[in-house]
């Protein structure tokens, strides 16, 4: 007699979503694109902002490219509202600089946070993605129409089928610069990219990331209409370095531009670097960028050609402030890093145009 005890049929649900608690539809990037057009008109300043930034990547525009804006929006009415005020500003100083607005949507966590308007629009928890999609493509679509290109950090890999083909500006950020993904990912979109040094400071890794992007890859991912897809790349030869700083201090300085420089020629790349005026290289403290960008400024001023670019953490009104369902949040406040207020932003854009232009000059 056999006494071995017989084994049990396991059903699906002991092996598939253990951990899931519910599943909800997404929008179609499709359908969405449907829904929220982008007309003839914006397209051109797509394309226009895109063919800008690449020229002052190359040195075939010496003005100098400052991609500027709040951390990470979380209020799409203050967003345009600072989009409305940016926009007369970047074409007063144009001679110099070539604005690009950061319209951030995903936030990358070390461990815990909101995660950003893309994924969590309601600031509760909630998760509504396809409200935040639609959301986030509205704003692009606003701000495109007050004539800015805009500038959108790439965290999910899905998510630039829906945003992309409005963006003219792309970053990969010091969490995911190391990320197989995002080096795949980045190799197919069609902006430029800039890819940050390691929050631990590392500059090598950024620099091997430009160079994969640079290449041809085949990963998974979604077509246009959402379905599953074998994407095939090109490579992306316009992406490019941008200096944070790290956790033990800054990078924007003359000597560690020259070292980030030698690195990239070491690699067979172009000598040309982007500086975050915020992050490691403020100390994340904001009363600090005004003085860093006047010390890449002065850099500039001095004939420096590797710089080719100035990231600015800037919104309505200056500081952060926490999420508290308690209390309303002050309108046009950062409830990420802080930020410098609009006043000093007109500030420092004036001090850079004017650094671009001495370049130019030599005066």
């Amino acid at each position: 007699m056999n006494t071995q005890p017989q084994a049990r049929p396991i059903s699906e649900g002991a092996v598939v979503d253990r951990r899931i608690e519910k599943t909800v539809p997404l929008i179609t990037p499709l359908a969405l694109h449907e829904e929220l057009p982008l007309t003839q008109q914006l397209a051109e300043t797509v394309v226009a902002g895109r063919q800008a930034v690449t020229d002052v990547l190359n040195g075939d525009d010496d003005r100098l490219l400052v991609v500027v804006g709040p951390c990470s929006v979380h209020d799409a009415k203050a967003a345009l509202e600072y989009a409305e005020r940016l926009a007369p500003i970047a074409e007063r100083l144009s001679d110099g600089l070539l604005v690009v607005m950061r319209v951030y949507f995903e936030k990358p966590r070390s461990t815990l946070g909101w995660k950003g308007l893309i994924n969590d629009p309601g600031l509760d928890g909630s998760g509504d993605v396809n409200t935040g999609l639609r959301t986030a493509r509205a704003l692009l679509l606003e701000v495109l129409a007050k004539g800015l290109p805009v500038g959108c950090e790439f965290l999910d890999p899905i998510t630039p089928q829906y945003i992309a083909d409005t963006v003219g500006w792309g970053a990969i950020g010091a969490r995911t610069v190391e990320s197989q993904v995002h080096r795949q990912l980045s190799s197919g979109l069609s902006m430029p990219i800039g890819m940050k040094n390691r929050p631990d400071g590392s500059i090598a890794t950024a620099v091997d990331a430009i160079k994969a992007a640079a290449v041809p890859h085949v990963f998974t991912g979604i077509d246009h209409d959402g379905a599953p897809a074998i994407l095939h790349t090109r490579g992306n030869p316009d992406c490019h370095l941008v200096l944070r700083g790290s956790d033990a201090g800054p990078n924007y300085d003359a000597d560690s531009i020259a070292g980030a420089t030698e690195l990239l020629r070491k690699g067979g790349l172009a000598e040309r670097v982007v500086v975050d005026a915020s992050h490691g290289n403020s100390r994340k403290d904001h009363h600090r960028q005004p003085v860093v960008a006047a010390e890449i400024g002065g850099q500039v001023a001095d004939g420096n050609q590797a710089i080719v670019g100035v990231m600015l953490e800037s919104f309505l009104v200056e500081g952060r402030q926490d999420l508290d369902p308690t209390k309303p949040l002050v309108y046009g406040q950062s409830i990420t890093d802080a930020c410098m207020s609009w006043e000093t932003t007109e500030t420092v854009l004036e001090g850079l145009r004017d650094a671009a232009i001495k370049r130019r000059t030599g005066a």
